[in-house]
């Protein structure tokens, strides 16, 4: 039996997601998180073989949930399902150390493909995926700036882009608004860009927003 603990920040979601793997007779959800610090406790207290991951989290979000486990060395297996675009978002959740990544928009069998698929030690990635993987050894290129970000500064990039003000970028990540700005001024000296309009211009043009 593959033990599965789901995390992501919208109940509706995690409600979906499970019913789509309760149709498998191999894969049991044994615990759902919808936050870092649920889904820490979740892994202290329950054993599991995949976690099913959204980037999306309010506070420390999945990436930083895929850095924790790589410094401890854990051996849990994680399959990224997101709402962001695998052209942007698969390789960089890949390179963290997730064994897979799903677009949430995928059909409901091949979630269930998926999570099998790491839980046997294997990675899964999508046929794009898989093709931008390719092409990535082939072709040496520069990575675009914005593959330099922090998680919190990508956060706090495509939040700004899309249209959200710093007082609300704070809330939303249980941050203070100082520390927000420092994210904001990080991003602009990275990506060589002079204000807001500047940043939301350059989310649109690379497809983060």
């Amino acid at each position: 039996m593959i033990r599965v603990i789901l995390c992501d920040d919208h109940a509706v979601v995690r409600r979906g997601i499970r019913e789509m793997l309760s149709e498998a007779v191999d894969i049991q959800v044994v615990a759902e998180a919808g936050s870092y610090a649920e889904v820490r406790e979740a892994l202290r207290s329950t054993a599991c073989d995949v976690l099913v991951l959204d980037l999306n989290l309010p506070g420390r979000g999945g990436l930083e949930v895929l850095a924790s486990l790589r410094e401890s060395s854990s051996p849990i297996r994680v399959l990224v399902v997101s709402m962001f675009p695998e052209d942007q978002y698969a390789i960089r959740c890949l390179r963290a150390g997730a064994q897979g990544y799903l677009n949430k928009a995928g059909e409901p069998g091949e979630l269930v493909t998926a999570v099998r698929t790491v839980a046997q030690g294997r990675k899964y990635v999508t046929p794009d995926v898989a093709q931008m993987l390719v092409e990535n050894l082939s072709t040496p290129s520069d990575e675009a700036l914005h593959a330099s970000l922090s998680e919190r500064e990508l956060q706090t990039l495509l939040k700004i882009a899309s249209g959200k003000r710093l007082s609300d970028i704070a809330e939303e990540l249980m941050l203070s608004p100082k520390t927000v700005s420092v994210y904001r001024a990080r991003v602009l000296e990275k990506l060589k860009l002079s204000n807001n309009a500047e940043l939301t211009v350059y989310a649109i043009r690379n497809g983060l927003v």
